[in-house]
């Protein structure tokens, strides 16, 4: 199982970071985090847990560049996944089974 720990630190940042980003580029980039959202209710399928969250992270997020593209074509600062891959998995985190009130449930 991937490091849960370490994850859900590079996910918080990602969010720190879109939600840093200038307001004229945030709607785009709220749109791709969306988008990538979607795309990892798709992988994932039903109910999940943190750390098979944590594990489709640790296998890459490379995918994302390519709803990222989709989504903004024109516009390759909306394509750091750094930002909006993360940003999305922190998201997407709190759909988690056994993840609650900002955190991991025993």
């Amino acid at each position: 199982m991937a490091s849960f720990q370490t994850a859900i630190f590079q996910w918080e940042e990602g969010e720190r970071r879109l939600r840093a980003a200038p307001p004229e580029r945030r709607a785009l980039l709220d749109r791709v985090v969306e988008s990538v959202v979607d795309a990892l209710r798709r992988r994932l399928g039903g109910p999940f847990t943190t750390g098979e969250l944590a594990d489709l992270y640790a296998e890459g997020t490379d995918w994302c560049l390519g709803v990222a593209v989709r989504v903004a074509p024109e516009t390759p600062e909306a394509w750091d996944a750094g930002t909006v891959a993360d940003a999305a998995f922190f998201r997407y985190l709190r759909e988690a089974e056994d993840y609650a009130g900002g955190r991991r449930i025993a």
